[in-house]
């Protein structure tokens, strides 16, 4: 046998012995304190003790009617057609309100524009009617951000008539 003391043979296994569930218990410890963080850091924050949601009330919907509805004629199969929209905008900017008001003629001339250049039979369609709703949507949008340097807070576009002969 080699010139080792007896008691540095007892230590190495004895070392080793310890190695393996010091490392274990060190990689369970550390696998339940990734678990736990990503626990914490993946829950909402609205179950967190001690805080509140701070809801913000939305401001009243602002309706700009379009007085006196829309009137125009286009070409269907030969035949003149008249069309008849009633238009209300909704915001709940008073900014963009304001704007609306103002610039009354030049939207009327842009809707006008709009409107003529439909086709009967795609208006006779629901499809058709939503789509020329968002159009009419752009066009108001459009000439607030054009003509007042305010950004457009238009939501929404209503037909509130719709006449077709």
């Amino acid at each position: 046998m080699p010139d080792v003391p007896p008691a540095a043979e007892a230590e190495v296994p004895a070392t080793r012995r310890f190695r393996w569930p010091l490392m274990a218990l060190i990689v369970v410890l550390l696998l339940g304190a990734a678990g736990a963080g990503a626990y914490f850091l993946m829950s909402p924050a609205a179950n967190a003790p001690g805080r509140t949601t701070r809801v913000v009330p939305k401001a009243p919907a602002i309706y700009i009617k379009f007085d006196p509805p829309l009137v125009v004629n286009f070409e269907a199969r030969g035949m003149t057609r008249y069309l008849q929209v009633g238009i209300e905008v909704m915001t709940r900017d008073p900014v963009t309100a304001d704007m609306i008001r103002l610039h009354d003629p030049r939207m009327r001339n842009d809707l006008l524009m709009l409107l003529s250049g439909q086709e009967y039979e795609t208006l006779s369609t629901r499809t058709g009617k939503d789509r020329l709703r968002r159009e009419a949507l752009e066009a108001v949008t459009e000439v607030i951000a054009s003509e007042g340097g305010h950004p457009a807070k238009v939501e929404q576009l209503f037909f509130t008539s719709f006449v077709m002969q």
